[in-house]
């Protein structure tokens, strides 16, 4: 299964490299010239398929969990100051992912949506420090029943040349559902309350609405 944000690039792809294929078998005589151009034909066909595939995730949805929200590493797990919406301290989470994983973003928790915006910006390599404030980016801040208000962040790196962000406010999502993509190498933050339990750490290896980024600590619920 492929993501709809894929499917001009996929049938492009195709197009060329059939085209690619079909050319150098009658117009190329010298053989491991025309192998060679063919192979790598169907290489880039394979890489554009492999970078679009959107599996089904069907997770069971926790009020008392928040989920990764894209396949990756995490490379941040650190206190600091969110600067865009909330200004005050969260425990920050980023997970970096590379060319070679899913790249669809999906909802790390049930919610209604109560920000959402894009930011322009510069393509430094995601794992800048200045990435996440200075790059092409979209925040999103949700409330939540157990965690009150959380923020994501999608973050464009050196590769990436385009965020689609599906939030909207005043939606109300679910935990796992199809929140957005990121073409090309990207990172996306998480920052959540003081009080919640981290559960990943440092170069974990995490999937979208299957791992569990933090557990909500007992607290009084939020209310809208």
């Amino acid at each position: 299964m492929f993501h709809k944000e894929g499917q001009k690039i996929i049938l492009l792809t195709f197009f060329l490299v059939t085209t690619t294929v079909l050319l150098a078998q009658f117009y190329i005589e010298i053989p491991w010239l025309r192998w060679a151009l063919q192979i790598t034909a169907l290489v880039v066909l394979i890489l554009i398929l492999q970078f679009f595939r959107n599996p089904k995730r069907n997770p069971i949805k926790n009020f008392d969990e928040i989920l990764a929200p894209v396949d990756g590493k995490v490379v941040v797990i650190e206190e600091v100051e969110e600067t865009e919406y909330f200004h005050d301290r969260r425990k920050q989470v980023s997970i970096f992912m590379s060319p070679v994983n899913v790249h669809v973003t999906r909802y790390p928790a049930s919610g209604k949506i109560k920000y959402s915006k894009y930011h322009p910006g510069k393509y430094l390599v995601a794992w800048h420090p200045k990435s996440s404030t200075d790059n092409e980016r979209t925040t999103v801040v949700m409330r939540t029943p157990k965690f009150g208000d959380i923020l994501y962040r999608q973050v464009a790196g050196a590769m990436a040349r385009r965020i689609v962000n599906y939030a909207e406010e005043g939606e109300n999502v679910q935990q796992g559902e199809d929140a957005g993509f990121i073409k090309f190498g990207s990172r996306v933050d998480l920052f959540l309350p003081l009080d919640c339990a981290i559960t990943v750490r440092l170069n974990q290896k995490v999937i979208g609405a299957k791992t569990c980024i933090a557990a909500a600590i007992e607290r009084k619920d939020h209310e809208d």
